[in-house]
């Protein structure tokens, strides 16, 4: 038998409607201001939102360790849906899913996140923590962009 690969799944609410929320994950320029586990900085951030096209982000934790991720999209529904492959530089044989869900709901939109294929649950851990801290920055960013639109 085949034993089932960890993954993690995190729903968050955020007050922007959905293509906010989806050019947030798919505009470099705003990739740069929320990716990352703390308030190190983004290096760089590339993405080509489309089936076949590729992303790479490289950002610093304040521990001043460098970190280099790398993907395909391997679906892209605009203000939807975007499903692409994560790969550390470092690990590419480690490689994993993440699907990301958009849904209007009132206030915003509803982010159905899931990060599946983990290597093992020590992984899965690691991620958890990073994305919920990346996510802080993403509402935070989120809010920002809202406030600045009244």
């Amino acid at each position: 038998m085949i034993k089932e690969k960890p993954s993690l799944t995190i729903v968050r609410h955020l007050k922007a409607p959905p293509a906010r929320v989806y050019a947030a994950w798919t505009r470099p320029e705003l990739i740069a201001r929320w990716w990352g586990p703390d308030a190190g900085p983004v290096l760089s951030a590339e993405a080509d939102p489309r089936v076949g096209g590729r992303f790479r982000v490289v950002f610093q934790t304040l521990d001043g360790e460098t970190h280099d991720v790398r993907g395909e999209y391997q679906e892209v529904e605009a203000d939807r849906k975007l499903v692409f492959t994560w790969e550390w530089v470092t690990m590419p044989e480690r490689r994993s899913l993440v699907t990301i869900r958009l849904r209007p709901v009132d206030e915003g939109t509803e982010m159905n996140f899931t990060h599946s294929q983990f290597f093992d649950e020590a992984a899965r851990d690691g991620h958890q923590a990073g994305w919920s801290g990346s996510f802080e920055k993403l509402d935070g960013l989120i809010a920002e962009l809202e406030s600045a639109d009244d």
